[in-house]
């Protein structure tokens, strides 16, 4: 151990904090909460009955020690997750593949405000309920309370282009404001009352329906009679839901390690059976205790669903801490419990058994994916087998709006966190093979940068051999070697049968891929990802810049499809002349020349 680390651990306050290793550049290692800073580090400084110390880090990297006391465990908790986002350190844990679970967001500021289903909390300014346990449950109570309160939930594009009610309005769930047959006050009242019914305040309303359908009753409706009990019985299911009371709300965690990994496996358990299941890889040297903490903050942070039980495989360090912390979040009870025996403890057992079981398959895959990569390295000439491999493919429409995209594969596997997209910018957008060498030279520039990407092994490109150049020359501008690749399709004369070759620097002839092996599937699959995500790439910008129409009067959303689809973009409908604009099948003269205005006053 470095001793200024082990000065620095000694004169740690008794006080709860984090405390924040860092090696001798000063980039942080690990974060880590205490609710006894000093008591804490100095236990990571003695070492076990193997020699090693408790952190196995800490004696090769380790240089120096910074802390920062909170005035409660809580707080610590709060500023690690921050502090780990912030300095995404390599020896922490990073649950990058966890997902956030639906709320409803309202924002009171808009003219007719409506529930939207969201998964991120805002600083906006909006309302947020929840987060809900299951997609399912939250449409099902956003289905509940439209029966009880009628409100509109229709998108903004949708309510400008309404010119009668939709069938909503017709059964009596939506009140029609996008065609103005029901004031802003009655509207606002009936908000209220769905405000109210999601914050639990649901006793006022009972007894309204509770009076409403003893009258029916008496009065012998019973026709409204029976709807109002229908209308009972969903305010008591949301209210149930909202103090979740379910047969069973709960989340197992089980853990295999094997050779420096852990993997963790999580089943959820929601009203009558397992809803879903997520396992998680980690390279870690954490002892039990210390993993299974980190697992538990990571699994739990930010806008995601803390059930009323989690069962656990080990101990976690600060158990008391994680515990108060949770329930803070969740705003009622939570357990954190590892059960030693019965049924519970049979439950964590079945975890653990499912993180092992992937654990395995991902070894067997591993070994397939090895011998495939050296099955590429041998057809392509390389001299090492490509571990990174990034594709890249260009897409447009009529050469507007061209856009590319790079993917990635680590081990035969794909590697989200390393995927990019890129605006093809300039007069390359024209041009295939400018805008080919342009995505190329800013790819590798990503890579080329400080604690940027890191570098391929293989690069392919989609295409044939002005692609294969267009990549050549961009690596040429950048003073860098490396392997190349581009995968082009190869339609036979004659009709015959689509295949795929790969044409290589320094080779005069492509070659040619047979389907269904190793190697075609390989840059095959590489290859259609790029396109995927370079065309949802593309339609997400069209829909982007499809917002300067969104305030034009009389431009509803059949009018906008209509340009779009006639000029391809709105760059298209920017340079299209007045003349042009009128042709289009359904646009009045008086709009298309308000568009032609518009466009070109923000042109």
């Amino acid at each position: 151990m470095h001793p200024h680390v082990e000065e620095i651990a000694r004169n740690l306050p008794h006080e709860p904090g984090c405390y924040l290793f860092k090696d001798g550049g000063g980039r942080v290692l690990y974060v880590g909460k205490a609710a006894d800073l000093r008591k804490r580090v100095t236990s990571y400084l003695k070492r076990g009955g193997d020699g090693r110390f408790l952190l196995a880090f800490l004696e090769d990297e380790a240089r120096d020690l910074d802390f920062v006391a909170t005035g409660t465990e809580q707080e610590a908790i709060l500023l690690e997750n921050t502090l780990i986002k912030k300095f995404k350190p390599r020896h922490n844990l990073r649950l990058k593949d966890d997902k956030s679970f639906l709320m409803l967001r309202l924002d009171e500021g808009e003219d007719w405000p409506w529930f939207r289903f969201v998964r991120r909390r805002r600083a906006d300014g909006a309302r947020y309920f929840g987060p809900f346990s299951s997609a399912r449950s939250i449409r099902r109570t956003l289905r509940l309370l439209h029966r009880l309160v009628p409100l509109r939930d229709c998108s903004d594009a949708v309510f400008a282009g309404r010119t009668r009610p939709c069938l909503k309005h017709q059964i009596g769930r939506c009140p029609a404001p996008c065609v103005g047959l029901v004031t802003r006050e009655a509207y606002r009242a009936a908000l209220d009352r769905a405000v109210a019914i999601l914050s639990g305040a649901t006793a006022d309303v009972e007894v309204e329906l509770e009076r409403r359908m003893g009258e029916a009753a008496e009065a012998l409706r019973f026709e409204e009679a029976q709807a109002r009990k229908a209308d009972l019985d969903a305010l008591r299911r949301i209210s149930e839901r909202q103090q979740v009371v379910g047969v069973l709300d709960r989340d197992v965690v089980g853990l295999w390690r094997d050779a420096g990994e852990a993997w963790i496996a999580v089943l959820s358990y929601r009203d009558a059976g397992l809803e879903d299941t997520r396992t998680h890889r980690l390279r870690t040297h954490l002892p039990d205790g210390e993993l299974v903490a980190q697992v538990v903050g990571r699994l739990y942070d930010g806008d995601r669903y803390i059930p009323r039980e989690v069962l656990l495989p080990a101990e976690p360090a600060d158990r008391d801490a994680l515990e108060a912390w949770l329930r803070h979040r969740r705003d009622g009870p939570v357990d954190l419990l590892v059960p030693q025996r019965g049924d519970k403890r049979k439950a964590v057992e079945v975890a653990s058994r499912n993180a092992r079981l992937v654990a395995e398959a991902a070894a067997r895959g591993a070994d397939t994916a090895e011998h495939d990569l050296e099955e590429l390295r041998a057809l392509l000439g390389l001299a090492a087998a490509p571990r990174r491999i990034h594709c890249l493919d260009v897409s447009t429409i009529q050469g507007r709006d061209t856009v590319a995209s790079r993917v990635a594969a680590v081990d035969g596997r794909a590697c989200p966190a390393e995927y990019r997209r890129f605006r093809i910018r300039g007069d390359a957008q024209g041009d295939d093979f400018a805008a080919m060498r342009q995505a190329v030279a800013r790819s590798l520039g990503l890579c080329l940068d400080d604690d940027g990407d890191p570098w391929p092994d293989l690069l392919v490109v989609d295409g044939g051999r002005g692609q294969l150049s267009a990549a050549r020359d961009a690596l040429a501008e950048l003073g860098e070697d490396l392997p190349l690749a581009a995968l082009a399709k190869d339609k036979p004369r004659g009709g015959g049968r689509t295949g795929e070759r790969v044409f290589v620097p320094g080779r005069p002839t492509p070659i040619p891929l047979a389907e269904g092996t190793p190697t075609f599937r390989i840059l095959c699959g590489l290859r259609d990802e790029a396109h995927r995500f370079a065309i949802g790439y593309h339609r997400k910008l069209r829909e982007r810049l499809g917002s300067e129409l969104d305030d034009i009067d009389g431009l509803g959303p059949r009018r906008r499809r209509a340009l779009l689809r006639r000029f391809g973009s709105i760059a298209g409908i920017r340079a299209a002349a007045l003349e042009d604009l009128c042709r289009v099948r359904g646009l009045p003269r008086a709009v298309a020349e308000r568009v032609h205005e518009r466009l070109r006053e923000g042109g």
